[in-house]
């Protein structure tokens, strides 16, 4: 097995790490088009909004990483795909605490409102600022346990 130094070494991919913040936008897009449409929309509390975004943004993600960003990475076969995308949503659990704390204490602890024709945005730009503080976290978590990059197959 590769040590520790060469798969971090291995993730430094310029390429491989643009590719993991364009497919991360794609993501944040998502799950902030859902988070408006379910907050500014439909009054849903922001917490639960970012809960449904970030199942349909994991989700999005997933599939798009595992053909695109890592396509030679970890095992073959749907069995070790459906391996990846649960594993996946377990290590990806360390952004989302990131994104629902900085998201909680921006709308909860904070009397910030931004309102834009008659709906409150400030929900949405709160939950973009906290995407942004998980990301990093996100792409070495993805890269080392799903994706098992440097790592001897």
């Amino acid at each position: 097995m590769s040590d520790g130094l060469g798969r971090l070494e291995e993730l430094y991919s310029g390429i491989r790490f643009g590719k993991f913040v364009s497919v991360g936008a794609v993501g944040a897009t998502a799950e902030t088009l859902v988070v408006a449409f379910l907050t500014a929309g439909y009054g849903v509390l922001p917490q639960l909004a970012k809960a449904v975004g970030a199942e349909v943004s994991i989700t999005l993600m997933f599939l798009i990483n595992d053909h695109w960003t890592f396509p030679n990475a970890g095992a073959m076969g749907w069995l070790a795909r459906i391996r990846r995308y649960l594993k996946s949503h377990v290590v990806r659990a360390g952004g989302l605490v990131v994104g629902f704390a900085v998201l909680t204490v921006l709308t909860s602890w904070t009397d910030i409102t931004l309102v834009v024709a008659g709906a409150d945005l400030w929900p949405t730009v709160a939950n973009v600022i906290g995407i942004g503080c998980g990301m990093l976290l996100n792409y070495l978590t993805e890269g080392l346990f799903t994706w098992r990059v440097g790592a001897d197959q």
